[in-house]
């Protein structure tokens, strides 16, 4: 092993040993490490201790694709910047560029080339551009590569290494107990120059899923990942990265090995000289989804996926209560670690975080006003071969424009509340492009594509989005205005710091979703109360405990609370961030 190698290495080592316990741990250490760590870069002696000095309360994340804005005449990274700088410079300081590297399908997904960028797009310069500017997550797809990329035509002619890259099965296995998000066949037979083979495809068949067994492979991402840490990438977001192990007769899903390998890639992380988040995307059940902080060694961040199916819900019936009884099970992240609070994303709103959650009948509600208002449903295949609803397809501006009860006036007023939940909770918001642009659903988009995701996935002209932002009485400009004032105020309160304490709070009326968050220092504390109902709501002052001597003040409306008042009226989808210090 290296001199420099240090005291990652018998931890390195021990992790290597779980996941390939019939090789030499030591040897594949030095692998590992000259792959993160080439020649000619540098490394911490000693790993990062584990604390909340990665992010403070001024982090709040975009997530885009490289392309939501176009114009036909400049390239598309260049209108992002412009639009970043512009409208959010000062409001937002991160950005999740979603895959900016050349595809087939899956809007970027089925990666034919990881050290590119999409040419569509623009080039590695334009990246350090935002990367300069702004907080940078990219995505490491690492589950499966695109089945007309290189790595998977070197495989079908049998060329090394990647004639061992990709995960082959047989019909005769036993995949019965196989847990994957989509209703197309597992494995796809292709030919190859030793013959037929069957490869797994856990989401695609143009998706083909990579083997994690052979060493090469996990090498190779590692290669990738300094790649983009070089190139200013600041956070690493290992999509689909659940499925990453596969073993016949097993559900292939959260195996031992792939968490072994997060820890793997968190101690790499921790050593480096640069700032790296690890984020894991897990769209499943809380218990699962939990399961990636490991003991504050596996994700610094996770998605905070039951959020988006509980503020539905939550908003749609008018009634706290399924999201009040999650909050208030749900553990502080553990040091070194964070959620990722969110409502809308390029997917869908996902309905198996909801398992568990939310009652089957109540579940059915949300699908069906979904589908009153013009979203749309997809499904996934059940073990027994049937199918049970995967994900809701809407933007979540439109799915705020109707409740249990129908429309209303207070499409606008709803749709802020839902958003001002996710800047109130413990963890780093992140907000979706077209949910900072009220964007409403795009059905053209899927009948052109061809997939119900298309729905929310826009592609604004930046003429027409510049001229609906500078005018006041679009929803676009309201939306940007009312969440860009509320983010603004928001980063300069210690008690929203991503790791300040946090506690849920009854306040006697399912239509009131209180919390209170206290700063690290305990000098600041807010309660943060939301209506999430159409009707005006009193709720006791005492349940509060407001201090007397001190004066209590509402920051998103700027006026002293009386504290010897007996009661505070909470308007109709009205949000309170009551403070003891501005």
């Amino acid at each position: 092993m290296k001199e420099h190698a240090g005291s990652i290495g018998p931890k390195l080592s021990g992790f290597l040993k779980q996941i390939y316990p019939e090789l030499d741990g030591d040897i594949l250490s030095s692998m590992v490490i000259e792959a993160f760590w080439p020649e000619g870069t540098v490394r911490r002696k000693r790993g990062r201790v584990p604390g909340n000095t990665l992010w403070t309360q001024k982090d709040a994340l975009l997530i885009t694709y490289g392309n939501s804005i176009i114009d036909g005449a400049h390239k598309p990274l260049d209108l992002l910047s412009d639009f970043l700088e512009t409208y959010l410079e000062g409001t937002l300081n991160a950005v999740h560029i979603l895959p900016f590297f050349p595809y087939t399908s899956d809007d970027g997904f089925a990666v034919s080339d990881f050290r590119a960028v999409n040419p569509q797009l623009g080039d590695w310069p334009d990246i350090n551009r935002i990367a300069s500017e702004f907080m940078l997550m990219s995505d490491l797809v690492l589950n499966h590569v695109s089945s007309q990329g290189s790595w998977f035509n070197a495989y079908r002619q049998g060329q090394a290494p990647y004639d061992k890259f990709f995960f082959e099965a047989s019909p005769e296995d036993d995949l019965r107990d196989v847990v994957r998000p989509r209703t197309t066949p597992l494995l796809q037979e292709v030919d190859t120059s030793m013959g037929p083979r069957h490869v797994w495809c856990t989401f695609s068949h143009d998706q083909i899923d990579l083997d994690f067994r052979n060493p090469e492979v996990l090498l190779e991402f590692l290669r990738i990942i300094r790649l983009h840490v070089d190139n200013g990438v600041q956070i690493i977001r290992l999509d689909a990265v659940a499925f990453l192990w596969k073993e016949a007769g097993t559900p292939s899903i959260h195996l031992p090995q792939t968490h072994a390998v997060i820890k793997l890639m968190r101690l790499l992380c921790d050593f480096a000289t640069e700032k790296v988040i690890l984020l894991t995307e897990t769209n499943v059940p809380k218990a699962e989804n939990l399961s990636y902080f490991g003991k504050g060694d596996e994700a610094h961040a996770i998605y905070n996926f039951p959020l988006p199916p509980l503020i539905l819900h939550a908003m749609m019936s008018g009634n706290a209560e399924f999201l009040r009884r999650w909050q208030r099970a749900m553990p502080p992240a553990p040091m070194g670690c964070a959620y990722l609070n969110f409502t809308a994303s390029h997917d869908g709103i996902g309905m198996r975080p909801a398992e568990g959650l939310l009652p089957e009948h109540e579940k059915q509600r949300v699908i069906d006003t979904v589908t009153d208002l013009g979203g749309l449903v997809s499904m996934r295949t059940l073990p027994d071969g049937s199918e049970s609803p995967y994900e809701l397809n809407t933007t979540f501006y439109d799915a705020m424009s109707r409740t249990f009860k129908g429309t209303d006036s207070y499409h606008h007023a709803r749709f802020i509340c839902s958003q001002t939940i996710v800047m109130s909770l413990e963890g780093i918001p992140a907000f979706y492009i077209h949910a900072m642009l009220a964007t409403p659903n795009d059905h053209d988009g899927v009948e052109y594509r061809g997939m119900n995701r298309a729905i929310n996935r826009h592609r604004w002209d930046y003429p027409v989005l510049r001229d609906r932002l500078a005018d006041p009485s679009t929803d676009q400009a309201r939306v940007m205005s009312d969440l860009s004032m509320r983010l603004q105020i928001r980063k300069k309160q210690a008690a929203f710091h991503p790791n300040a304490t946090q506690f849920t709070v009854n306040m006697g009326d399912d239509r009131i979703f209180g919390i209170w968050r206290q700063s690290l220092d305990r000098g600041q504390s807010i309660f943060a109360l939301h209506n999430v109902s159409d009707a005006a709501v009193k709720v006791s002052a005492a349940d509060l405990n407001l201090i007397e001597d001190q004066v209590w003040t509402d920051l998103l409306s700027d006026t002293v609370i009386d504290t010897t008042a007996p009661e505070i009226t909470v308007a109709p989808y009205q949000c309170l961030w009551i403070t003891n210090r501005n």
